[in-house]
């Protein structure tokens, strides 16, 4: 009992008084060590006088120690902070010392009263000053190992290899050696970076990522691996995950916010890797400060604003800019949860409305009440296999809602209007990709005839947006698998949420009307090599864990994505990673037409029974549309041939 209740005591923090005692003692201790080696040579030690000085050289001491507060730091978790404010305090009673002892030489006699405190001897001072620093850093660190081996030898410690020995895997050991729960032990550190390896840091070797494999990691017991890069670049962080994902363990990554930790206690700072982080390109940066410049005071509306790419469009806006939000979605209760967010970093002014974009009369009275000066159009329906089985839906959303907003924008005098599309508007092959294409064809022919500047926006699917392959998998593989992937060789583009906004707002900015930007995306990756990068990051094995299910292709479903038609090329903007596509032109009138003809009859068709002549109606429109793996394939003949039969 009476050893556990010292182990307790030992455990908690101290208070305060009791480590400055601690110190005092330590001076005084070394104090008259320093005395009597430096007396006993010169043949005069008094003991008596020595316990007289020793009064003075504590007092000051201890003076010192409560100036510089050194006594505050947790003696279990001493670092170099600790050490420089002993040596700051040390130092600084050594320089007083001198100062005083030379004083009082000058102007007291060895047999006045203050003399006998105050004559000091130059050489017992100094060696004391460097006893006592010694002895102060010694008893912390002799503190911290005592409590280490005591409380921390049963415990079962993650043996983690830390890969990056720049800054940031300094700040990491740091922040893994202060933890207080203690949950990690550094083994060794890596690096890709030929000057490093071999070498030593804070004691550990640093070996070469190349050489990492499951022998070299299990032979040093490493069961996790931290990825601390000072800049977390994706092209290396591709790299050397690539390496690390060969073997059995889990990786984690020290994001690059917690460079403004500067080594403070922050483990929970460390999470496991995303497929986000890996996602096989640099991560494309505007950072285009024109864009807040030309939004702030501006009233600006966002359509489907509670969607993926919506709502972190208006968050970006919101947080660069002074602009006037007024965020319009059918779903409530996003919105809802959108607007509580907002609430914490921007004043009231922004409205939020539940609205849908296909609703004429509804639509009209928000752009009377609000005028709005830019507008996003990010309403859309989206999943391809169900919009393949609800034409009727996607036609009256996609194209009908954007013509309707398009409309609106160029009756009330919009400045510019923002319409996000998507790469599969390319050659489409669904319901889906083809109404985007001609919502493009109308926004780019009201170019034309409009004050209002319309601008298209393309890119590729969108990592973690609703719908997803990401969120899929996640739920897949929570629930023990298999991930299911529709065909072997299937290959995507991706981009992140941010990137796909940015490029949204970038777009607004620079362009001039009529304009399809498009990025450089970098490759397109592998869905069957996305899902086993998933079933790493997650700890498990492919296939012995977690197995990968091929289903085929949905309806309407390509195998290869494309950014760009055959026809079409590109020229370069002012940024190296957005171009502006030269979409193939058509007739403006006679494109018009037909859209208004399609609007007009999905209006009086049954949404059920009338699918097969609402798709022959846009395969007119867009002569490339040609369906796959789809009942609508049936319609891919020539057009001579369906103008017959309706006759």
């Amino acid at each position: 009992m009476i050893l556990l209740s010292i182990a307790k005591r030992f455990r908690k923090d101290n208070p305060r008084w009791v480590i400055l005692l601690i110190d005092a003692t330590i001076v005084l201790v070394c104090y008259y060590l320093s005395n009597y080696v430096i007396n006993s040579f010169k043949g005069r030690f008094d003991y008596g006088l020595m316990l007289q000085k020793s009064f003075s050289v504590t007092v000051l001491y201890t003076i010192s120690f409560l100036f510089f507060r050194t006594y505050m730091g947790i003696v279990r978790q001493t670092s170099i902070y600790d050490a420089r404010r002993i040596m700051a305090a040390t130092f600084t009673a050594l320089a007083l010392l001198m100062c005083i002892s030379l004083v009082a030489r000058n102007t007291l006699t060895r047999e006045e009263l203050p003399g006998q405190f105050l004559r000091l001897s130059y050489a017992v001072i100094f060696m004391h000053a460097l006893l006592t620093t010694i002895a102060l850093m010694a008893a912390r660190v002799f503190y911290r190992t005592i409590y280490e081996s005591i409380f921390m030898q049963g415990r079962k410690l993650q043996r983690v290899m830390i890969v990056g020995a720049g800054n940031m895997g300094s700040i990491t050991l740091n922040i893994l050696c202060n933890d207080i729960k203690q949950k990690y032990k550094v083994v060794a550190f890596a690096d890709d970076n030929p000057s490093r390896i071999g070498k030593l840091i804070n004691g550990y070797h640093i070996l070469s990522i190349d050489a990492l494999n499951d022998e070299a990691l299990q032979s040093m017991g490493v069961e996790e691996v931290i990825i601390a890069l000072d800049d977390n670049n994706k092209d290396r962080l591709n790299r050397i995950t690539q390496v690390v994902e060969a073997c059995d363990v889990k990786l984690k990554l020290m994001p690059s916010t917690a460079k403004l930790l500067q080594g403070q206690v922050a483990v929970g700072q460390i999470r496991p890797l995303q497929i986000e982080d890996l996602l096989g390109r640099a991560a494309i940066q505007l950072d285009n400060p024109i864009i807040a410049e030309a939004l702030t005071g501006r009233v600006v509306l966002v359509t489907g604003g509670a969607g993926s790419i919506g709502s972190e469009l208006v968050r970006q806006i919101a947080l660069s800019s002074d602009a006037k939000l007024i965020v319009l979605d059918q779903a409530e209760s996003a919105l809802y949860d959108l607007q509580q967010e907002l609430k914490k970093v921007r004043k009231s002014g922004d409205k939020f409305i539940v609205g849908n974009v296909r609703d004429r009369q509804f639509m009209d009275s928000v752009f009377q009440k609000y005028r709005p000066q830019y507008v996003f159009h990010a309403a859309a329906y989206k999943h391809v296999p169900l919009m393949e089985a609800n034409p009727y839906e996607s036609v009256r959303t996609n194209v009908f809602g954007t013509k309707m907003v398009a409309d609106l924008a160029s009756q009330y005098g919009v400045e510019k209007f923002v319409m996000v599309s998507t790469d599969k508007a390319v050659n489409p092959t669904n319901v889906m990709g083809a109404t985007k294409r001609i919502a493009e064809i109308y926004v780019s022919a009201l170019n034309a005839q409009s004050a209002t500047k319309y601008i298209v926006t393309r890119f590729g699917n969108v990592l973690g947006s609703n719908g997803s392959v990401i969120p899929l998998f996640e739920k897949q593989l929570s629930a023990g698998g298999p991930l299911t992937v529709t065909h072997a060789d299937i290959t995507r583009y991706f981009m992140t949420i941010p990137e796909a906004c940015q490029l949204v707002q970038e777009a607004a900015i620079m362009g001039n009307g009529g304009e399809v930007f498009v990025f450089d995306m970098g490759k397109p990756m592998r869905i069957v090599d996305l899902a086993k990068r998933m079933i790493r990051l997650k700890g498990y094995r492919y296939p012995e864990d977690i197995q990968i299910e091929f289903t085929g292709l949905r309806p309407g479903e390509k195998i290869y994505e494309e950014l760009l038609a055959n026809n079409e090329n590109t020229i370069q903007t002012h940024h190296k990673k957005i171009m502006i596509a030269l979409v193939n032109a058509q007739d403006a009138a006679i494109s018009m037409m037909k859209i208004n003809e399609l609007c007009q009859y999905v209006k009086d068709i049954d949404p059920e029974n009338d699918q097969m002549e609402l798709v022959s109606y846009m395969k007119e429109i867009v002569p490339e549309f040609a369906s796959q793996n789809s009942k609508f394939e049936d319609l891919d003949v020539p057009t001579s041939t369906v103008e017959s039969d309706r006759k």
